[in-house]
């Protein structure tokens, strides 16, 4: 007892009272791309993208191929692009994590009327790692801890497919996990649907071309959410889900 009053006295309170509003330091975020011609021929951010996430005439970013490395910041001679701490990332469509010039923020995640009917109070997640590094499935488990403390909301992890709305997925999805993934989806009950998190589950990420993967599953089911990162930091997927769903500040204190 006394050794966890002295911690707390030392560390203070790890709670995150208020997620939607909370910057985390040092956290590579949404890249902003400013305004103004780049030099004739220039392609050196282009060039240093290891994913493909970069086009050019006009520049704009892939959120959903883009990794974070931040090498194309550096690259680029005219210092057009940067990388800010906004966590603010997720999409409902492929086409909203496009960052253009000049563009400031994404949209925020569009409420779905029939989901937050359905599942505003109480959200069941069942998570299926795909082939992933443990990157974004470490960043998701912390969305339960003491920090973030999702269940504030009425979300929360389960442990089988046959309890859960929501199946997440993340990882590139090879060949090896095309079954497990099949078996999940098919034993969810209706209604479900699908968030897929992280570069790799998007687009394949670094391994987009390799002969292990087997993607036909999101060729035949498409997410309802798209969560962008290399891994996403958990707020990046808690805004996602909470804007998806219409949960509010102060509906934390409803649902309990």
């Amino acid at each position: 007892m006394l050794k966890s009053l002295r911690v707390r006295v030392s560390q203070g309170s790890q709670y995150i009272p208020e997620l939607r509003s909370f910057v985390p330091a040092g956290f590579r975020g949404l890249p902003l791309i400013s305004e103004g011609a780049c030099l004739s021929g220039c392609t050196a951010c282009q060039t240093v993208c290891p994913t493909k996430a970069i086009s050019l005439d006009p520049i704009r970013i892939d959120l959903g191929r883009c990794v974070f490395c931040g090498e194309c910041a550096p690259a680029c001679p005219e210092k057009k692009i940067e990388y800010t701490s906004q966590v603010r990332m997720g999409s409902a469509t492929l086409e909203g994590l496009m960052v253009t010039e000049g563009q400031k923020s994404l949209s925020p995640v569009a409420t779905s009327a029939a989901l937050k009917k359905m599942f505003g109070r109480s959200l069941k997640m069942r998570q299926v790692s795909a082939g992933g590094c443990n990157g974004c499935e470490a960043e998701l488990n912390a969305v339960a801890n003491v920090n973030f403390d999702l269940q504030r909301y009425g979300i929360e992890w389960v442990a089988s497919p046959r309890h859960a709305d929501a199946l997440v997925l993340t990882g590139p999805l090879t060949r090896n996990m095309a079954d497990a993934v099949e078996l999940a989806w098919d034993a969810m009950p209706e209604p479900r649907f699908i968030v897929a998190v992280g570069a790799c589950t998007i687009s394949g990420g670094l391994y987009e071309e390799s002969s292990a993967l087997d993607r036909t599953f999101l060729s035949r089911f498409s997410p309802t959410l798209y969560v962008p990162g290399c891994p996403p930091h958990p707020l990046t997927f808690v805004a996602a889900i909470l804007d998806l769903l219409g949960i509010q500040r102060g509906d934390a204190e409803i649902s309990k």
